[in-house]
């Protein structure tokens, strides 16, 4: 016998990866440029140079057994050290290196946070349109998912449907901004709105309730947009991180988990996430790229592309007649489709070979995800067949 839930987790293959290997075998009949694959979030742009300079320093000067041993479980202290420094200058907040824990990217480190902070029965409320995964890594926690719907108009939160969903057994929100599939960036003022009514909400139920801010794609913000750092917003925050995007490392699975002294409990519940790490088998990050990150953490890859990208899509698609709210940041669009039956119109768009994602695996339907983290030709390749996709339904 297996366990029957990761049974079901490993027969149920992401949509997202479905379409991204259709897409591959399409290309070996067409050819790759004439399948216009936007369904997976894989970065394009190159990363910094002195990534690569770090690697080659550190592999011809090290000592190679301490080079690839194992660091400590939270990582190595120097890493976490000069991370800690980044944060701290950067955010104007006092990170000290004892409240980071390095993790295999952002999804180690949440599912470290939720196991740390979840007992059986608990509830952990998201926000639609959200990473798919979140449903995977709640679950496992031991937890029970409540999905926030959005605001259609421009996907803030909508607070009327928020305030229901809080119980006494909320332990803690997932906060994902700019946002994994719409572009979305929650506002400041929306932020200090769900920071007051938390607040509220754990004076009146006598316990903690945890903001999980999920910023694996902080830095790709377009021109004007500001993402306010949530910690100076609401005290019970825990900031989960990844360089997947900022430097184009999503191979190298590295980020960090950073409890800051202000959260309630800190210490314990720095505890607790280190607990989770052991718990699941992510301790010791990848001990290379620890010191990459570290060296680099205050770089980021050429990010331009993708707002470039973004206006493309957004002017031409909006003058074909589709519908959305353009992205303040990511690399991803949110387009509604003319149809209620997402999946149906994404099935239409595979006749064109045009790979776009449907929202309904976002828990979001009537939309579609456009990864637009591709070289600009081949959006500029795909415009024909966008337009003949929506003309199947005028």
């Amino acid at each position: 016998m297996v366990n029957r839930q990761m049974l079901a987790y490993g027969r149920s293959r992401s949509v997202i990866r479905e379409l991204f290997e259709y897409g591959n075998q399409r290309a070996a009949v067409v050819g790759r440029e004439n399948v216009f694959d936007f369904s997976l979030g894989n970065p394009s742009v190159s990363p910094p140079r002195e990534v690569g300079e770090v690697i080659r320093k550190l592999t011809a000067e090290s000592d190679p057994c301490a080079l690839h041993g194992y660091t400590s479980a939270p990582g190595d202290p120097a890493a976490r050290s000069a991370i800690a420094a980044s944060i701290s200058r950067r955010f104007h907040t006092h990170c000290r290196l004892e409240q980071l824990y390095l993790t295999c990217g952002a999804a180690a480190g949440l599912c470290c946070c939720l196991k740390g902070l979840c007992e059986p029965g608990d509830e952990v409320v998201v926000f639609a349109p959200l990473f798919p995964e979140y449903s995977v890594f709640i679950s496992t926690a031991g937890a029970e998912m409540k999905v926030c719907p959005p605001r259609a108009e421009d996907f803030q939160i909508d607070f009327a449907a928020l305030e229901g969903l809080i119980t006494p057994r909320t332990r803690a929100l997932i906060v994902n901004s700019p946002n994994n599939p719409s572009g979305a960036v929650y506002s400041r003022a929306t932020l200090e709105r769900l920071s007051a009514l938390l607040t509220g909400k754990a004076a009146e139920y006598g316990h903690p309730i945890y903001l999980l801010s999920d910023e694996p794609y902080r830095e790709i913000a377009f021109a004007g947009v500001e993402v306010p750092y949530i910690p100076e917003l609401y005290r019970d925050t825990l900031v989960i991180y990844s360089w997947s995007k900022s430097l184009s490392l999503p191979g190298e699975r590295i980020g960090y988990v950073y409890v800051p002294g202000e959260v309630t409990d800190s210490e314990l519940v720095y505890a607790a996430v280190a607990g989770a790490g052991r718990a699941l088998g992510y301790v010791c990050a990848p001990s290379l790229i620890q010191r990459v990150a570290a060296a680099c953490c205050d770089l980021t890859a050429d990010l331009s592309v993708y707002e470039r990208n973004a206006r493309l899509l957004v002017s031409e698609l909006s003058r074909m007649g589709y519908q959305m709210v353009a992205p303040g940041g990511t690399f991803y669009l949110f387009p509604r489709t003319p149809i209620a039956d997402d999946t149906a119109f994404s099935e239409a768009a595979k006749g064109l070979d045009l790979l776009l994602v449907p929202g309904s695996g976002f828990y979001c339907p009537g939309h579609v995800r456009i990864a637009f983290c591709v070289p600009t030709q081949r959006i500029e390749r795909s415009l024909p067949a966008f337009e003949k996709l929506l003309n199947l339904y005028r």
